[in-house]
């Protein structure tokens, strides 16, 4: 195991050590979304927390962002951080060895994905814009989202991770191999997922050769050469952030404190901490859709959004019937980006002329940050077109839709163009989102 363990460490991995729930805990009730979803839709969550009931549950083990303005702050990270001592006091999560688990997703709107469940050296991470590590953040940091996350992770014992990282494998030889003998493969765990989340079977890839495969083709996808002749950069990306970027960084910055704290401890660097487990999907997998994420802006109004775009550049207003219809208007096009919206009163697209930024994302992020500088506006960042209509419409609300980002296009603009702007794009709508079910400990 020790070239594997070097091999992988070129490539900023180690095989992990997976934890799963016993054989006798209901997986279905085990499993819920990421937390960052149905963020202004407490309701979904209240739905949750209902179907749990008193089963040991993911739901216990992190915080819905949907409460993170409650006043019982303090009270609930101390429950999660009781929590994951107690399921690990009383055996509900079995360490699975050492290995690598295959993920097959599936759900009612999109064919299969395939992910590989890995662990990512923060050491080789660095979430600035102008980055150049091997691991990078694809969309704005918000700097300000990572301190409560801090909280929660400073005193756990495990992990739970919702984040998923791409890789530009467009020969599919990293996890597809895999994929075409998955039954041959010891089967983890499979099971229907609650809230119409699909379906979700794991595999357990454990086998030398196997092993030694999946480490010679990142090798291969991280070559400098290659990379070079491809990109025109010498600086590999080889993981770049899909999903759960600010949770990927808040761990980043909690391994930081930990060096500082452990600086006298000669084996610091083997601290479980220093690694963040993860999904690694390839972003030619078919079933790997890039979704937009639309906004709602809370206490503003359509003049003073049509105010700010009117800052950028030269300002057209088309009234359309419905949010499908705006849907297929929204685009950026050389010279022009069309960006919908919705209100209790009118839905249509915003032409704006001229922009600044690259893609409309940015024009609709550049008015929307200088709307959210006035006193009591808010923005949230919604995954689904329904959800942005419902939220939107309300009053003293509205919403924007925006389009989608060509995933063939991804690596190549984060490689030139640094990171994209916040928010950007979504893998799929909500309750296609990575479910929590394994875990991995980051305290020895």
């Amino acid at each position: 195991m020790n070239s594997l363990k070097d091999k992988f460490s070129k490539v900023g991995m180690i095989i992990p050590n997976i934890l799963m729930p016993r054989k006798d805990i209901n997986l279905q009730k085990w499993a819920v979304v990421a937390c960052d979803q149905y963020t202004s839709e407490p309701e979904y969550w209240d739905s949750v927390a209902q179907e749990v009931g008193s089963s040991p549950s993911t739901l216990n083990l992190i915080f819905p962002e949907v409460y993170l303005e409650d006043d019982d702050k303090e009270e609930r990270i101390k429950h999660i951080n009781a929590a994951m001592k107690e399921y690990l006091s009383q055996g509900i999560l079995e360490d699975q060895g050492q290995a690598f688990f295959l993920v097959e997703r599936k759900t009612p709107d999109t064919p299969t994905r395939w992910g590989l469940m890995a662990a990512l050296d923060l050491e080789q991470y660095d979430f600035s814009k102008d980055s150049t590590s091997l691991i990078r953040a694809t969309e704005g940091t918000i700097l300000d989202r990572i301190p409560p996350r801090k909280e929660i992770r400073k005193n756990a014992s495990i992990e739970l991770p919702h984040i998923m990282v791409l890789i530009d494998d467009p020969e599919k030889t990293v996890i597809e191999p895999f994929t075409r003998n998955a039954s041959s493969l010891e089967k983890v765990y499979d099971f229907d997922l609650m809230k119409n989340g699909g379906h979700i079977t794991g595999y357990k890839i454990e086998n030398e050769s196997s092993l030694h495969q999946i480490a010679d083709a990142l090798e291969k996808l991280s070559d400098p050469s290659a990379f070079s002749k491809k990109y025109g950069n010498n600086d590999v990306l080889l993981f770049a952030m899909g999903d759960g970027n600010h949770s990927l960084a808040t761990a980043k910055s909690v391994w930081e404190d930990t060096k500082r704290t452990h600086s006298g401890d000669g084996d610091v660097m083997q601290h479980p901490a220093r690694w963040a487990l993860v999904e690694i999907e390839n972003i030619y997998d078919e079933g790997l859709v890039f979704e937009p994420i639309h906004r709602v802006i809370f206490n503003s109004d359509f003049n003073q959004f049509t105010q700010e775009l009117e800052k950028i550049g030269p300002v057209e207003f088309t009234s359309l019937s419905t949010t499908d219809e705006v849907m297929k208007r929204v685009s950026t096009d050389e010279g022009r980006h069309i960006i919908g919206y919705v209100d209790g009163e009118r839905i249509g697209v915003f032409t704006v002329k001229e922009p600044n930024s690259t893609i409309a994302a940015g024009t609709a992020q550049e008015a929307i940050d200088s709307l959210v500088q006035q006193e009591n506006t808010t923005v949230d960042y919604i995954h689904g077109q329904k959800s942005t209509e419902n939220i939107g419409r309300k009053p003293g609300n509205f919403g924007i839709f925006l389009p989608a980002l060509d995933k063939s296009d991804f690596f190549r603009t984060v490689i030139h163009d640094g990171a994209l702007p916040r928010k950007t794009f979504s893998m799929g709508e909500a309750n296609e989102k990575r479910y929590y079910v394994e875990a991995r400990r980051i305290k020895s």
